[in-house]
């Protein structure tokens, strides 16, 4: 799905992940479930890309359903996977801590599931090796991406900015539609490991200067990154 003229979405709702596209080259962010990358080719064949063209993938955490296809790419043509240091061993799929679901509905906890055993999830295939990034790091990929430090859904969760896209990418660290409960609106995630931590990493937004704020799951949300904490934080409350 085209969002703009640098800018492509894949997967959905449930599970997303987006491609940076240029004229030097495409960087991935996020790589949703292994079930994706025919998602991924058939995007790229749409705009007469390959996947030779992609320069690297910058995962927003290490959580199973953002590492998809990352391995895929990175062992099968050689293209680098960057993510937090934080979270390095996360992506390797070392141990994660239990936490609580929280609210659920049925419906949806069943329309997540079910989505996620339909993009075989339960394969989920971890990054043997990776690109260690910091807080500030700008990455030299198509779009310059920059490493936005949002620690709380996970220690190594970021954000990555990327102006010429107008648009920065926060993986899980907020969510636009709660994936066990349906609920549609700016809203803290599931299975974050320290809620409040994560709620006060969204301050960093304030001075970014974008039109679109992306999630790894939910309805891409335009507006401006300054009103992203207090919204997140009216979604808490309801």
């Amino acid at each position: 799905m085209r969002l703009g003229p640098n800018l492509h979405r894949i997967g959905n709702d449930i599970v997303a992940a987006y491609l940076v596209v240029t004229p030097d080259g495409i960087t991935v962010v996020d790589a949703g479930l292994p079930g994706h990358w025919n998602d991924l080719t058939e995007e790229l064949t749409s705009i007469d890309r390959s996947v030779d063209d992609i320069r690297g993938v910058v995962l927003t955490h290490g959580d199973s359903d953002h590492v998809g296809f990352a391995e895929r790419l990175r062992r099968d043509h050689g293209v680098p996977v960057y993510v937090h240091a934080a979270d390095a061993d996360r992506a390797k799929g070392g141990d994660k801590p239990k936490t609580p679901m929280g609210p659920m509905r049925l419906g949806a906890t069943l329309g997540f599931f079910t989505y996620a055993l339909r993009k075989k999830g339960f394969r989920t295939e971890y990054l043997t090796e990776v690109v260690e990034v910091a807080d500030g790091d700008v990455l030299d990929l198509p779009g310059a991406p920059r490493v936005i430090g949002l620690p709380g859904h996970s220690p190594g969760s970021i954000a990555v900015h990327v102006p010429l896209a107008e648009a920065v990418f926060v993986g899980d660290a907020l969510t636009t539609r709660h994936v066990l409960t349906g609920h549609a609106g700016m809203q803290p995630a599931p299975f974050t490991d320290e809620p409040d931590l994560a709620l006060q990493s969204l301050d960093r937004l304030a001075a970014v200067d974008a039109l679109w704020v992306l999630p790894g799951h939910g309805t891409p949300w335009q507006g401006s990154p300054a009103d992203v904490a207090a919204a997140v934080r009216a979604g808490a409350r309801t």
